[in-house]
């Protein structure tokens, strides 16, 4: 079986079953200010594995809760601007004061438009909250987060023996079960130690 992975939307989170009429949506990214004088909008995106990951969608949304708007935007084109920042050009905001309005806005997905999984891949939001046990069926904890450390991901697991971090690897991630919201896990050797 190979490695469990987590696709590379590292820091995506689905907004609570209570917002938007139980809407299944993952935030992607933030408005930090307008671009320009045509509405194009300055993006920091929380995929920095892929700076383009955007323009595979032709609708995002954009979610302001200082004003209470939640709205659906036709992508227009997505340009890669620098490190984490794109230039997102949406159908709608056309002057530099359309883009301002959008300032510090979430810049969202709908789960049903992300591209599907491979086998034993999975959205770092579907792991959170697992509970962890070990092959002997001890109980280490549950995910509560989930970072990225050279050139594999790391659960961290919270329990109580403490906080316990996990590389998602392997020959340590043996099962993971969405359906009954566990993970089993083979310690590595000490890690439990000291």
């Amino acid at each position: 079986m190979p490695p469990p992975r987590t696709t590379s939307a590292l820091f995506w989170r689905s907004l609570s079953r209570g917002d938007l009429k139980g809407e299944d949506f993952l935030v992607i990214g933030r408005v930090l200010k307008p671009h320009g004088v045509k509405g194009d909008l300055r993006v920091r995106y929380y995929n920095p594995e892929d700076p383009l990951f955007l323009s595979r969608y032709e609708r995002l949304f954009l979610k302001d809760d200082r004003r209470g708007i939640f709205r659906s935007f036709r992508v227009l084109q997505v340009r890669h601007h620098k490190k984490d920042i794109l230039i997102l050009s949406l159908e709608g905001i056309r002057t530099r004061e359309d883009a301002e309005r959008w300032r510090g806005s979430e810049v969202l997905v709908h789960r049903e438009d992300l591209p599907p999984l491979e086998e034993d891949e999975y959205y770092c939001e579907d792991l959170i909250g697992l509970d962890v046990f070990t092959k002997d069926g001890e109980y280490l904890g549950r995910i509560t987060s989930i970072f990225s450390a050279g050139g594999s991901d790391v659960y961290v697991v919270e329990g109580d023996k403490g906080e316990v971090m996990l590389p998602a690897i392997k020959k340590v991630v043996l099962e993971v079960d969405l359906e009954g919201q566990r993970m089993i896990v083979e310690l590595p050797e000490g890690l439990l130690e000291g």
